[in-house]
């Protein structure tokens, strides 16, 4: 039995079903990259199958195959590519479909409609990310791009969209570590959460059972700090906001996922870094998921970290810093790179 979690909001009904949609690709942006899923061959052919068939495909998350690095200096995973909207399906079914948020989908399809895309409309699938600066071990949640990563070893790691806390309940950064775990797990909403809904007339009860009115959905995993979980939602729609009370909400198929691989113990590092810099091989890429309020205070020079902008081996294209900076996309985008190497002037050019 759980108590005192901060998350949840008892507003809303069911859970969503693993809802898997299809739709045609687009032609697939194939840029350099060391960083490649590896999935075996039953995997491969059940992702397949279900994107011919539009079919759900129990335990296996398609937003978050393994990537394996090969090369321990890089630092940017994944592949971005588009698709072909259909208006029957609106931005959030597309992302989810990839494992990818509202907010990674919003940013990187600005001139989109979230709700009813126009039927063949290119939609870019953002599913490239610079890791975090952080340990690579356990589990590492970057709450400004409300991203989750999983790393099965220095070399490999898988991603996850996230939702995390919105103002005044923000999820706390530090380091932590997974202390339970709990398959059907209840809710016992604390008094700030109850007061919070009565001022609203919404009256919760003092237990929230187990089932699919449970906020928590079906898994979670407790923190050390004790009033904070990694869980699923009885609202995936809000997968990939800061919509929460501090917890960290995922897919229900990602959570069920992480929960059957992710042991008792394993150490969480929580960051909060709008700006990412990583390298892959010779290029060096700049990656923004960016607040109004962090863009305001973040001044250009300040984005890429003197050991790399003053190296003599390095050059920076400064007016690319400052495109990343202003445009927000959430994407990494090539912005500099090693001097002897001359690919690094190819850029990706995916808008």
């Amino acid at each position: 039995m759980l108590s005192h979690s901060r998350d949840g909001d008892f507003k809303t009904g069911r859970l969503a079903g693993y809802f898997l949609p299809s739709w045609p690709f687009a032609q697939q942006i194939k840029p350099a990259t060391s960083a490649r899923p590896a999935c075996s061959k039953w995997r491969s052919a059940a992702l397949l199958a279900s994107l011919w068939l539009g079919a759900a495909v129990p335990g296996i998350s398609l937003g978050s195959p393994p990537y394996r690095l090969t090369s321990p200096d890089d630092d940017v995973i994944g592949t971005p590519f588009y698709v072909k909207a259909d208006s029957r399906q609106t931005l959030l079914d597309i992302g989810r479909h990839h494992g990818l948020g509202f907010d990674e989908m919003e940013q990187a399809n600005p001139d989109v409609d979230m709700w009813v895309p126009q039927d063949d409309v290119d939609v870019l699938i953002p599913a490239r990310q610079v890791l975090p600066d952080a340990p690579r071990q356990g589990l590492v949640l970057n709450t400004a791009e409300k991203r989750l990563y999983y790393f099965l070893s220095p070399q490999a790691v898988e991603t996850f969209s996230v939702g995390t806390g919105r103002e005044g309940w923000e999820t706390p950064v530090g380091q932590y570590s997974i202390v339970e775990k709990i398959k059907g797990p209840t809710w016992t909403p604390p008094a700030s959460i109850r007061a919070e809904h009565a001022a609203k007339g919404e009256i919760l009860p003092a237990v929230v059972p187990a089932g699919p009115d449970n906020p928590l959905g079906a898994y979670a995993m407790r923190l050390s700090n004790r009033s904070y979980l990694i869980h699923g939602t009885n609202k995936p729609w809000g997968v990939g906001m800061p919509v929460s009370h501090g917890c960290t909400r995922m897919f229900p198929e990602d959570i069920e996922h992480l929960f059957q691989k992710v042991p008792v113990g394993t150490p969480v590092t929580i960051v909060d870094q709008p700006y990412k810099v990583g390298w892959l091989g010779d290029q060096l890429f700049l990656e923004a998921n960016a607040s109004a309020q962090q863009q305001a205070a973040t001044q250009i020079e300040d984005l890429i970290p003197a050991a790399i902008a003053q190296a003599a081996d390095v050059a920076i294209d400064w007016e690319a810093v400052r495109r990343v900076k202003d445009e927000n996309t959430g994407l990494p985008t090539v912005v500099g790179g090693r001097r002897e190497s001359a690919s690094w002037h190819h850029l990706d050019m995916i808008f």
